[in-house]
């Protein structure tokens, strides 16, 4: 038998010839998941938790492993078995999917897939014997968590196992690299400083529209001294949403000590430009964007010197701009390198941009979320909105005691004097005949639905002059590029003409006085609305938006919202008004839909119940998405066979996001079929077939059997 002394965590390296001893590993860990868990009152709870995790490591079994051996070990069940048998079930949940994911709870009959039946196996005495530990750790205290049930539970072991999952790949990516890791810390009143320099220039304003504008960034400012909670920033399209919200958002931090400030965006490419601002403003140090969904999935069995697993992001830095999507999913994920990250959510400032757009099936959970984060993990958030949806009785569902604050002055009459465009609704248009509207103006957006339609309807205007193409299918690198000469050619003068999905619709600054939009949910309309006549150059009378119906059908996720927008046509002559958006969401809420379709699949009834499996597979934002292509153009192709000789690192994955494009799995997977990509982890892969991506128009909506690009 061996010596406790020569118990290892990990093998050994050039720099440490002797191994990582068991015991300093489970005591570094212990460590950092207690300051991570410190953040919502638990650290004593998270470092019993970090102490446990790996004691299966005290099996011959293991050590053996380490010495070559091929023989699979469960490691995690034995802390897990522990801490259950110590009446600590939340951080013995965690220690049992540290490694493969968390598992529903089941009952205490089960005997496979969940965390009851890996209890009852090692009840029945099935794990490699481990009782080494006794000689170097102290047995385990009972300890009493907050009186807490339901939901509140859910989320609280949620986080532990962040907190947990993140301390231990932390403390392993340390060894195995050589060096310490310290826990940075951001300095926000510096941050501050930045922003207030940035801004300076503004006071000075001597237009009614900049003097709007700068009385919104003023009355944000003021209200960071405001007590932590629930916001509201109704900021009308043009009233400088974006610095007006993070200015709240670094003074409130700075006056709360909060830890960072996340900034979650609908769309990848207002995550583009906004990035832009904000490394303009605070420089490019300060920043992580976090793009793709490249995460990676560890096997129990897996080495523990993996980079891909290092290289998972872990929200760090200051600020995080990122998804609506990655955050929401992250947040329900069972996967340790999709949940790594969302301890660092607590004790911040978040800030969710066209909160509007959070999808109407999966709404109820991304509430509860949210008032989650307040009222449990010292988060502040703002619901940043140019179109305030009627959200409030839902948010009272959660959080009964909560106010929100508006922090937008005057706000209706902020709509008034925003109020720039006319909107018009044309009926049904086939696509020959809305070409030629748009062929007839020289500047002008048109924004659809689908990307298979607008990948066609440029196909019919690719020849002309001034043609562009926008949409998810293309990288952040050349949707950026096209923006750039698009806003280039709409300050000259000449002709341009954009063929676009939804994704210009929030937040992206361009300003064209001629907007076609593809009848969609009212939100998206107004939204799209926000491009025309933007800087109020020209009277509203003469800037119009055209609503049409299309020949293409309607994605069935949107067809709800289509028929709350046509009750809102029919009834309302200005549809942008505060009372018809209202309205709007009070018919798509309460309406046309009862309480379960605001969880249509029962996420909320399953976290109360701990089916933590579950619940990560049914919280899908967008189906089947979540794979990444990185596409090695410009600097992307450098960086991509960096990705391929030295592994995956959170740098090059970070850089190479600029580079990436989304995919449902089944077009990940029918690349992969045809050898068209070097898949890097089971969600990403390197495109090798660089003919089938097309600067103009990204990847093709699909590929056929002869390997060419063709639209359906």
């Amino acid at each position: 038998m061996l010596d406790s002394v020569g118990y290892l965590a990990h093998s050994a390296t050039n720099e440490t010839p002797e191994g990582q001893k068991l015991v300093v590993h489970l005591k570094n860990v212990a460590h950092l998941t207690g300051i991570f868990c410190s953040s919502f009152g638990i650290k004593d709870a998270g470092e019993i938790c970090g102490m446990f995790h790996d004691i299966g490591k005290y099996s011959q079994a293991f050590q053996a492993r380490l010495n070559g051996s091929n023989n699979k070990v469960d490691h995690s069940t034995a802390g897990a078995f522990e801490l259950f048998k110590a009446n600590n079930i939340p951080a013995a949940i965690c220690i049992a999917g540290h490694h493969g994911g968390l598992t529903d709870l089941g009952t205490r009959n089960d005997m496979e897939g969940t965390f009851m039946a890996r209890i009852n196996h090692a009840k029945a005495g099935e794990l490699e014997e481990y009782n080494a530990w006794h000689q170097e750790i102290e047995s385990p205290e009972t300890f009493h968590y907050p009186d807490l049930t339901g939901l509140d539970y859910y989320y609280l072991i949620r986080m532990m196992f962040s907190s947990l999952t993140d301390a231990d790949w932390l403390d392993t990516e340390a060894y195995f690299s050589g060096c310490s890791y310290a826990i940075p810390e951001a300095n926000m009143n510096d941050l501050k400083r930045k922003l207030d320099l940035y801004v300076e220039k503004w006071w000075d304003a001597k237009e009614d529209i900049n003097i709007r504008r700068c009385k919104i960034l003023r009355a944000a400012m003021d209200a960071g001294s405001w007590t932590p909670g629930l916001f509201s920033m109704a900021v009308p399209t043009g009233g400088g949403k974006t610095i007006s919200s993070m200015a709240f958002a670094l003074n409130h931090a700075a006056v709360h000590n909060k830890r960072r400030i996340i900034y979650v965006i609908p769309y990848c490419s207002i995550l583009e430009q906004t990035q832009g601002v904000f490394e303009e403003v605070f420089g490019r140090d300060q920043i992580t964007a976090h793009y793709s969904g490249a995460e990676y999935q560890r096997g129990e069995n897996d080495s523990d010197n993996d980079k891909k697993a290092f290289a998972v992001e872990n929200w760090e830095a200051p600020i995080i701009l990122t998804t609506a999507v990655q955050f929401f999913e992250s947040l329900y994920a069972a996967q340790p390198g999709k949940s790594r990250k969302i301890h660092n959510i607590a004790n911040s400032v978040i800030i969710f941009d066209e909160a509007q757009m959070l999808p109407v099936p999966l709404l109820e959970a991304c509430i509860s979320g949210i008032c989650q984060l307040v009222q449990h993990f010292k988060c502040s958030a703002v619901l940043c909105t140019a179109t305030q949806p009627a959200i409030g009785p839902l948010i009272k569902k959660y959080a009964e005691d909560a106010e929100i604050r508006e922090l937008c002055p005057e706000p209706e009459q902020m709509y008034e004097a925003f109020r720039r465009v006319h909107y018009k609704d044309e009926g049904y248009l086939p696509d020959e005949q809305l070409i030629e509207r748009v062929k007839g103006t020289q500047q002008v957006l048109c924004v659809v639905n689908s990307r298979r339609q607008a990948q066609s309807l440029y196909s019919l205007l690719e020849t002309e002059e001034g043609t562009f193409h926008l949409s998810t299918m293309m990288t952040p690198y050349d949707r950026k590029e096209k923006l750039r000469l698009i806003r280039e050619r709409l300050k000259n003068g000449e002709t341009c003409r954009v063929i676009s999905t939804s994704l210009i619709e929030a937040g992206v600054d361009v300003d064209f006085p001629v907007v076609w939009r593809a009848l969609a949910g009212l939100d998206s309309i107004v939204q799209t609305g926000g491009r025309c006549n933007r800087e109020g150059k020209r009277s509203a009378e003469n800037s119009i938006v055209h609503v049409f119906r299309t020949e293409d059908k309607a994605p069935k996720m949107l067809e709800q919202n289509i028929a709350a927008t046509e009750r809102i046509l029919r009834c309302y002559e200005q549809i942008d008004s505060p009372d018809a958006i209202h309205e709007y969401f009070q018919f798509l809420l309460y309406t046309l839909k009862d309480e379960k379709q605001l969880d249509e699949k029962g996420i909320l009834h399953d976290a109360e119940k701990l089916m933590f499996e579950t619940v990560a597979r049914h919280f899908r934002m967008i189906e089947g998405a979540g794979y990444t292509i990185y596409i090695p153009i410009s600097e992307g192709k450098a960086l991509a066979q960096r990705l391929r000789e030295e592994g995956p690192s959170r740098t090059i994955l970070q850089k190479l996001g600029q580079y990436s494009v989304s995919v449902y799995h089944q077009y990940f997977e029918q690349l992969e079929r045809k050898g068209m990509i070097d898949k890097i982890t089971d969600t990403s892969g390197i495109l090798t077939d660089i003919s089938i991506y097309s600067q103009e128009t990204g990847l093709p909506f699909t590929v056929s059997e002869q390997d060419q690009a063709i639209f359906i």
